[in-house]
C-alpha cells in the first residue's frame, strides 16, 4: 500500500510539472517525487519485492521542461506499466557543491552587527591568534533567521574576511539527490575540505536549508538515516580533532524549530540573523537607489519608515518595482524605441503604490516563533 501511495504522489507531482513548467515550486516537486522514488526502491528491498513487482518511476529535471514538451506519464494511468519518464537523473557530486571564492566583504553585509561580531569571535579571532584560545573555538555555527535576511552572505563574508575557502552545499539537495549514495558524498565532502587544510588556509563547510537535514523525522528510510548519521559523525571529528583545526560547519535555516534539539549541541553558536533595523534599511534603499533617478520628495528615512518589516531581498525587490513602474510607463508612451529617452524620476508615490501591493514576506506569526526559538536556543 505504501508503495502504491508514493507512486500516487509522484505521478500527481509529474503532472503537476507538466501543466505548470514554469512554476517557481517545480524544482521542490521534483526532489520530492525523487526522494518518493528512492523511498520505494528502499521499501522494495526491504520486503525482497522485484523491481517489476512495482512500476519504476523515472524522472526529467524540470529545468529541461518546456511548455509542450513531453514531460510527464508517458503512459496512460490506466497502463499495465504503470507512470513512465524519460530517465534523466544522477546529480554528481561537483554538481551540487559549490567551491568558488566568494566576492564579498563584510562592508557589502549591511547591518547585522551583532552577528558579524560573533562569528569574528568565532572564526576570524582563532585563525589570528589561536595561542589565545587554550579551550579551543566553536567549530560548528547555526545562523537562523526570516528568509532573505543575509545568512549566506554573512558566511560568504567571513570566507572573505580570513581568505579561507568556502564550500557551499544545499541540504536539501543532500537528501533528495544523494539518496541511496548520500554518506558516501558526505564523506567525501569533508575528506576534500580536510585536504584543503593543507594549504594553511580556514575552511568553512556552508550548509543551507539544514533543516532538511538535520530535521525531526517521523518517517524515514534508510538512506536518509545513513546521511544523517555520517554528517553528525563528520561535523563530531571537527569538533574533537585537535586544538588547531581551523574548520568550520555553518549551517543556516529558515526553520530552526524544525532542527531535532540533540543535534543543536553541534552548532555551539545559534546566532540570529534577523529583520534589517531602520538603519540598515536606511542604508539598503541608499545602495539599491544609487542607479536610480529619484525626485526631491523622496528620502531615506521616509523609505526606511515605512519599509518597516521588510527584509533585505523584499527591499531590494521594492526598488525593482518602482524601477519597473516608470520604465513600464516609458514603453506605454511609446518614447521607449528612442535611445535617447529615459524614464522620469521616481517620487515617493512610486514606492508607497510598491508596497501597498507588496506585503512583507515575513508574517508576524513568523517573527513570534523565531523569538520564542530564540528566547530558548540562542547561543552568542
Amino acid at each position: 500500500m505504501a508503495i502504491q501511495m508514493y507512486q500516487k504522489a509522484i505521478s500527481t507531482l509529474v503532472k503537476l510539472v507538466h501543466l505548470y513548467p514554469d512554476y517557481r515550486l517545480n524544482k521542490q516537486y521534483t526532489e520530492r517525487a525523487m526522494a518518493y522514488q528512492e523511498r520505494v526502491r528502499a521499501i522494495q528491498a526491504a520486503h525482497g519485492l522485484l523491481p517489476q513487482d512495482s512500476p519504476e518511476v523515472e524522472w526529467t529535471p524540470t529545468s529541461a521542461a518546456k511548455p509542450g514538451s513531453p514531460v510527464g506519464p508517458a503512459s496512460s494511468p490506466n497502463s499495465p506499466s504503470g507512470p513512465q519518464v524519460v530517465q534523466q537523473l544522477k546529480a554528481s557530486f561537483n554538481e551540487l557543491v559549490v567551491t568558488e571564492k566568494p566576492d564579498v566583504k563584510w562592508d557589502d553585509v549591511i547591518g547585522l552587527e551583532d552577528c558579524k561580531q560573533a562569528i569574528r569571535e568565532s572564526i576570524v579571532f582563532p585563525f589570528i591568534r589561536p595561542d589565545l584560545f587554550k579551550l579551543g573555538w566553536p567549530r560548528g555555527i547555526l545562523l537562523y533567521g526570516p528568509p532573505g535576511c543575509g545568512k549566506t552572505m554573512v558566511a560568504a563574508a567571513t570566507a572573505a574576511e580570513i581568505d579561507g575557502y568556502f564550500i557551499s552545499v544545499d541540504a536539501a539537495s543532500i537528501m533528495s539527490k544523494w539518496l541511496g549514495e548520500g554518506e558516501k558524498n558526505v564523506a567525501k565532502l569533508f575528506a576534500n575540505a580536510r585536504k584543503m587544510l593543507a594549504d594553511n588556509k580556514p575552511v568553512i563547510v556552508f550548509v543551507d536549508e539544514i533543516d532538511s537535514l538535520l530535521g525531526t523525522r517521523g518517517q524515514e528510510v534508510g538512506g536518509e538515516v545513513r546521511v544523517r548519521d555520517q554528517f553528525l559523525k563528520e561535523t563530531d571529528g571537527i569538533n574533537d580533532k585537535g586544538k588547531n583545526l581551523h574548520m568550520y560547519v555553518i549551517g543556516a535555516t529558515n526553520k530552526p524549530w524544525s532542527l531535532d534539539p540533540p543535534f543543536l549541541r553541534r552548532f555551539s553558536k545559534r546566532i540570529l540573523v534577523p529583520l534589517p533595523d531602520n538603519e540598515a534599511r536606511m542604508a539598503q534603499f541608499k545602495l539599491y537607489t544609487s542607479p536610480l533617478t529619484l525626485a526631491e520628495d523622496v528620502d531615506l528615512p521616509t523609505l526606511a519608515k515605512l519599509s518597516d518589516g521588510y527584509s533585505g531581498s523584499d527591499i531590494k525587490d521594492i526598488c525593482q518595482g518602482v524601477q519597473l513602474r516608470v520604465v513600464r510607463e516609458l514603453f506605454k508612451s511609446g518614447n521607449a524605441l528612442d535611445k535617447e529617452s529615459s524614464p522620469r524620476p521616481i517620487d515617493l508615490s512610486d514606492f508607497k503604490e510598491i508596497m501597498r501591493t507588496r506585503k512583507p514576506s515575513v508574517s508576524p506569526d513568523m517573527l513570534r516563533a523565531y523569538a520564542q526559538w530564540t528566547s530558548n536556543f540562542s547561543a552568542l
